[in-house]
């Protein structure tokens, strides 16, 4: 199986052409869309206040139709309950319920997301051989990009961006929110554990390198660094 060193690198990501252009200089600073965020050799400190961390190579994908919950049900998910809700599985990865028909798979850490890329495969070929009824697939690793934004003051730096209160007394842990975020459509859950708060982002693949430096930008005042995603699941597992 590949593993995160092998097959997560930024080339796979909207963000690549930001990533490589931008490399830390002699100052031990990289400058993303002309914000400087302090680069990775601190990472082996404690988890920053405020992190972004681009997860968009990370296997996600969407489920739309009347036999959405059955499809995954048989396939051993744990489904929420209600729309606008989410639901960490065993293996770590995550199900969003975005509408009464429709769902959103994130990837696990743990695997690298090896099982959403096994299951979406599987899906595929079903769908090619007409044996998913009334249900098809949303190919969100193409649409959407993924990002996590973490720390303390997460919530801080959404306040300056979107009007939805995503304080943890009103958005708590498995909350999902679509919504505007700086003008421009988000999809947003609270995907925090008891070690490290979480926000996913996940936006239009067309608007991620419109959101990075606006994120930065937003983070400035509470002393944000972008983590690699080898450093944010350090933190998770912490």
């Amino acid at each position: 199986m590949a593993t995160l060193e092998d097959t997560l690198t930024a080339k796979r990501t909207p963000l690549y052409h930001l990533q490589q252009a931008n490399q830390p200089d002699a100052t031990g600073w990289q400058h993303l869309g002309g914000y400087a965020i302090k680069a990775e050799q601190d990472e082996a400190q404690d988890a920053p206040a405020c992190g972004l961390t681009d997860l968009s190579a990370l296997a996600r994908v969407g489920l739309r139709g009347k036999k959405a919950a059955t499809i995954l049900s048989e396939n051993h998910y744990q489904l929420p309950a209600a729309p606008n809700q989410a639901l960490r599985q065993e293996d770590g990865s995550l199900v969003a319920k975005l509408s009464a028909s429709e769902y959103l798979l994130l990837g696990s850490f743990a695997d690298d997301g090896e099982r959403i890329s096994r299951d979406e495969l599987a899906w595929q070929a079903a769908e090619r051989a007409h044996r998913l009824p009334d249900a098809y697939l949303l190919p969100r690793q193409d649409t959407h990009a993924w990002l996590a934004l973490t720390g303390r003051h997460a919530s801080d730096v959404m306040a300056k961006l979107c009007g939805v209160d995503l304080s943890p007394k009103a958005f708590a842990p498995g909350h999902v929110a679509q919504t505007s975020v700086a003008r421009a459509n988000a999809i947003i859950i609270n995907a925090s554990q008891a070690d490290l708060s979480c926000l996913y982002l996940l936006v239009d693949s067309a608007s991620a390198c419109y959101f990075w430096p606006i994120l930065l930008d937003a983070m400035q005042e509470f002393e944000g660094k972008v983590l690699s995603i080898m450093a944010l699941r350090r933190y998770r597992q912490e």
